[in-house]
């Protein structure tokens, strides 16, 4: 009974094992080899966004799934003048129709297509090409095709639904003369677009960027340049293609969407396909919170933190625009614009990693965009011991083993009972080989026999199971905090590992995980049936092939376990006399 539910762990174990290594395929750009391929979110695209009528803002309800939140149109746009800005940390590009945020590069991070190791070197050895390693920084947002497309948009709407238009990100718009480039001890860069009155209002938009921050401060100033007052609203908005990756029965997936907080409803995530099915229930209208588009190591976010803006109530608002592009924005109310009257609003528009301390300074909830997944109790400790042994370690391959230590320290005692009870197993192993050969005709007798020379030994038959049980959710969270934490991402551990969250590239440290799993099946007990005693060698053999392809912080984290785990039990088996201890013919 103790070799079925054993076998029946490391079945379970491997199927996690499957199912984590295909997520990570999807995560990595590559095709999941075990489940389906990533699908977009609108199952049958519209032809186009539907228009508004000419005379109107065109908004409809929240949540509709026929048009914007704010206006579109179906006719093709005027072209304005593009402005490419580039800081140390952005390479940007605004659009004068709108003076819409149309690209973005991060250039502090790269995306890199063939790190070369020991596949490439056999190629070259063979005389077949090898495929150059190209990098280039990572683009967050692009206007291009609605596969691809990603903008920040912002505009004005008339709270008269049959009133007159107001700009929009529609409304071309003329760019102020100054520089494009921050400079060599420059702190601040500052760029701002201005339109041409429409409907009584002219709208002039600042981005203010700053050395070494991914918030960028965006000035919102709204003139009345009529002879009547005036009551508008501002909007603040995403527009995203909803391609996302494919969830599994576990949803093992990190979350790509929009994402709401409010104080009173707190974090919300917004599934593409909801926003189609009409089934999101939005926050009602607040004086605090943020809109976010979430994907994987990065996020965007408009945010309203700057002093004063908790007296402006706001609205939240998705749709989905057809095409298989989708909305989040957030509406505010400006105050009445009286004749000649300038209203000036500030925002900041976050464009950059999820690192979570930074996230946490920049608004409340924030830092919840990192998706920890179901593990989250689990991941967000781990994450945080990590980031600490970093501070003092600073390198995450030796975070990451020295974690492993803390963690075989903790749990030290309950370990050691655990191979004690494997220890006993093995030295009682050869007369329940020779009982089982005995009353190998007599199954209840055997049975009977057997629960009583562990009864006589003080055996427990399942304490050996307790080791596995504790890595399995150990192992799980640890992969979450590889998969989304956004400073793992290439970053080195010694010599051949350039990227933790990368397989290794030259199957060393997989090489090593199957050693020490296959010695640490040799000081294990041998089951008395000999399949399952097979069974005992195949299955690391099995794990290991999945190991070859996972990232090789995991794989570090699991040799120095077992490393770890093989000295306690040898110990503990030599103490016992029982170290290599065979079973009797």
């Amino acid at each position: 009974m103790n070799d079925i539910r054993r076998t029946i762990l490391w079945v379970i174990f491997g199927f996690s094992l499957v199912l984590l290594w295909d997520q990570w395929q999807v995560y990595t750009g590559h095709r999941p080899t075990f489940l389906p391929s990533a699908k977009t979110a609108a199952t049958e695209p519209a032809s186009a966004p539907a228009a508004p009528a000419a005379s109107t803002s065109g908004v409809p309800a929240a949540g509709s799934s026929a048009n914007a939140a704010v206006p579109q149109q179906a006719a093709a746009p005027a072209i304005g003048e593009r402005v490419t800005v580039t800081t140390d940390v952005f390479k940007a590009t605004i659009d004068g129709e709108g003076g819409t945020l149309s690209e973005l590069q991060l250039l502090n991070f790269v995306d890199q297509t063939n790190n070369h190791g020991l596949v490439e070197w056999a190629r070259r050895l063979v005389g077949l090409p090898v495929a150059e390693n190209e990098s280039h920084p990572v683009t967050l947002m692009e206007n291009g095709s609605p596969a691809t497309r990603y903008v920040a948009q912002t505009g004005l709407l008339n709270q008269v639904q049959t009133g007159e238009r107001f700009p929009n990100h529609l409304t071309l718009m003329t760019p102020r003369s100054g520089p494009r480039q921050l400079t060599e001890g420059q702190k601040t860069l500052e760029v701002a677009f201005e339109s041409q009155p429409v409907g009584g209002l002219k709208y002039v938009k600042t981005y203010v960027f700053q050395r070494g921050d991914y918030s960028i401060h965006v000035k919102h100033e709204i003139v009345n340049v009529s002879n009547q007052p005036v009551d508008a609203q501002l909007y603040l908005q995403f527009i995203r293609h909803g391609t996302v990756a494919s969830s599994t029965m576990f949803g093992t997936n990190t979350f790509t969407g929009p994402a709401i907080f409010t104080e009173q409803k707190k974090f919300q995530k917004i599934n593409f396909t909801d926003i189609t099915k009409n089934k999101v229930e939005l926050p009602a209208p607040a004086t605090n919170g943020w809109v976010a588009m979430v994907q994987h190591y990065f996020v965007s976010a408009w945010l309203l933190n700057v002093p004063g803006s908790d007296a402006l109530k706001r609205e939240f608002r998705v749709a989905d625009l057809g095409n298989n592009l989708f909305s989040v924005a957030m509406v505010l109310d400006v105050p009445k614009l009286a004749p000649g009257a300038t209203q000036l609003i500030e925002s900041n528009l976050f464009a950059g990693p999820e690192e979570e301390k930074k996230l946490e300074s920049l608004a409340t909830g924030l830092e919840l965009v990192k998706d920890y997944g179901i593990f989250a109790i689990i991941s967000k400790p781990l994450y945080w011991l990590l980031n600490q042994l970093h501070g003092i370690l600073g390198n995450w391959g030796w975070s990451i083993v020295a974690l492993v230590v803390l963690l075989k320290a903790a749990f030290y005692w309950l370990n050691a009972k655990a191979y004690a009870s494997m220890a006993k197993m093995k030295a009682i192993n050869p007369r329940i080989m020779e009982m089982r050969e005995r009353l190998k005709d007599k199954p209840q007798e055997m049975q009977q026999e057997m629960m009583r020379i562990y009864r006589e030994e003080k055996v427990n038959p399942m304490g050996g199971c307790f080791p596995i049980l504790i890595q399995i959710p150990v192992f799980i969270a640890l992969y979450w905090v590889l998969l989304s934490s956004v400073e793992m991402r290439h970053a080195p551990w010694i010599l051949w590992i350039k990227d933790l969250s990368a397989p290794d590239p030259w199957f060393i440290l997989p090489a090593v995980m199957t050693a020490t799993s296959l010695f640490q099946t040799w000081l294990n007990p041998t089951p008395p049936d000999p399949m399952q005693a097979k069974l005992m060698w195949i299955m690391p053999l099995a794990f290991s092939v999945m190991f070859i392809f996972f990232p090789a912080g995991l794989v570090l984290y699991w040799i120095t376990n077992n490393v770890l785990s093989i000295a306690q039990q040898w110990f503990i088996n030599k103490r016992l006399g029982v170290l290599g201890n065979k079973p009797s013919k």
